[in-house]
């Protein structure tokens, strides 16, 4: 099984929804709960929300925006069963999310 990082993606700066009622939140809420528990035995590790973003390069320590809102780390057999995973994920069918990106993590060269 290959591994691979899923990225919850939104738009940038954009940060938690704050015009969600009570309902849609619980609903919400339930529905990644469901969909964590039907692929438990595929989640190597159950990620999270993510906050602001520094960004580090040569010219020093900046803040920046992206649209990574949070990540989970599953096991697949390939990038596309990954990837049919997250298809009608809640992160975007009940949430304002945008997409999932997932990517295989490679092993590191030499390693």
């Amino acid at each position: 099984m290959a591994k691979f990082l899923a990225l919850y993606m939104g738009s940038p700066g954009a940060g938690p929804p704050t015009d969600l009622d009570e309902a849609t939140i619980a609903r919400g809420m339930a529905a990644w709960g469901g969909w964590m528990g039907q692929h438990a035995a595929q989640i190597v590790d159950t990620g999270g929300p993510l906050g602001k973003t520094k960004k580090a390069s040569p010219a020093g320590v900046s803040d920046v925006r992206n649209g990574v809102s949070g990540y989970v780390v599953i096991e697949a057999p390939s990038h596309d069963a990954a990837a049919k995973m997250f298809e009608n994920h809640p992160s975007f069918s009940i949430f304002p999310g945008e997409a999932v990106e997932i990517m295989e993590v490679m092993p590191i060269p030499g390693g």
